[in-house]
């Protein structure tokens, strides 16, 4: 099971949909965040996209040198980025970090967002783009057409000699994630990229996607990986888990709730519509699975469900995706430095994961504040 955090390059907060115990996210903070992540263990981090977020690529760079093992997962924008371009970034990174880049490819389901960037494609179009984007990108990382290069001649797309030559750590490119719910977002999948990624549905709904994409993988005689975003709100008791969950969205009022489903309607993306339908922006429906709680989408686009619980409550829920067939589980949790460390000291026990338990850690010293300047502090058995 890997597992990942977040970094929040859009914002952080105590509380959802409102300034209060808002924090400003600058460097320092998404550094503490990652080297935070990186000690406790955590597989690795997502760094979202989009123009409500600071750069993925220019955010990730810059923490590479304050971590030793945790990969990144960052996006490429098909439509957004010429190829080429995108290719030469992902090889570098991938060199400056001895293969620790994963990449995200985002197609988009926001139009105005693609406009305003300056894509004007339609939905089905913008997987033609992508589809053909990660032609050339498996193509010329993979070495296809040999010294003289990768030829391609798409409706979209079109390449000729294209090549890189300072190659990536990993072969023959660094692992593509995808996440989309729609019907060519499900066959691109299938077709071309190594992990595909659902938001927190439960678990039947995850299922039937599992099913579908691997039945189409099949077809290209291919086999997919599978993942999930999803927050945490986990607690030492499941009454303090959904007492914090209820504090969350304590300061949002119903004003801010219906401008943020408005805005969601307007956007294209099957997987939006999706996360907006468990709920249906009313608080009282917000437990859509056992455990799975859908507040976070009332004001958050994207991701909005949160497993809620204590910790072998948590764990067991994340099993039960993992029998679906889950490998990596994409974790985040508000405020994000104080839930990285909460997670990791609750959960990762229960999933064998983590560095603090070892026994080499062990041996660094006394874990917890020394009693009475001499006696050591009892040793959990947990």
């Amino acid at each position: 099971m890997n597992v990942f955090w977040f970094i929040p390059t859009h914002g952080d907060s105590r509380y959802l949909g409102t300034s209060q115990g808002a924090r400003p996210v600058n460097f320092d903070y998404m550094k503490q965040i990652a080297v935070a992540a990186d000690t406790l263990g955590y597989d690795g981090v997502l760094l979202p996209t989009g123009r409500s977020c600071e750069d993925a690529w220019v955010v990730a760079s810059s923490l590479l040198g304050f971590t030793q093992r945790l990969k990144f997962l960052v996006a490429i924008r098909p439509g957004l980025s010429a190829p080429g371009l995108a290719i030469r970034m992902a090889s570098t990174f991938d060199r400056l970090s001895n293969g620790r880049l994963l990449i995200n490819v985002v197609t988009g389901g926001d139009q105005a967002e693609l406009e305003a960037d300056g894509l004007f494609a339609e939905h089905a179009e913008r997987y033609e783009i992508s589809s053909e984007f990660l032609k050339v990108w498996r193509g010329a990382l993979s070495g296809e057409g040999g010294e003289g290069g990768y030829n391609f001649i798409g409706k979209h797309i079109k390449v000729k000699g294209a090549k890189t030559l300072y190659p990536p750590i990993q072969k023959p490119y660094p692992p593509l994630y995808f996440g989309g719910s729609s019907e060519p977002a499900h066959e691109l999948a299938a077709e071309q990229v190594d992990v595909y990624l659902t938001w927190g549905e439960p678990p039947a709904a995850v299922a039937e996607k599992i099913a579908d994409i691997r039945a189409r993988a099949a077809k290209h005689g291919r086999t997919v990986r599978f993942g999930i975003r999803l927050h945490v709100i986990v607690r030492e008791t499941s009454q303090a888990a959904w007492a914090a969950a209820e504090e969350l969205i304590s300061h949002v009022d119903d004003d801010v709730i219906a401008r943020a489903q408005a805005a969601f309607s307007k956007m294209d993306s099957e997987g939006q519509r999706r996360m907006a339908a468990l709920h249906g922006g009313r608080r009282d429906k917000l437990e859509v699975s056992p455990n799975l709680w859908a507040g976070v989408g009332l004001v958050r686009g994207g991701a909005g469900t949160a497993l809620v619980g204590d910790a072998e409550t948590v764990a067991a829920r994340m099993q039960e995706y993992a029998d679906l067939g889950i490998d990596t589980f994409i974790l985040s949790g508000y405020p994000h430095l104080e839930e990285s460390y909460r997670f990791a000291e609750l959960v990762f026990p229960l999933l064998g994961k983590g560095r603090a338990s070892t026994s080499e850690q062990a041996l660094t010293g006394p874990f917890g504040e020394v009693i009475a300047n001499g006696l050591l502090p009892k040793v959990s058995q947990s």
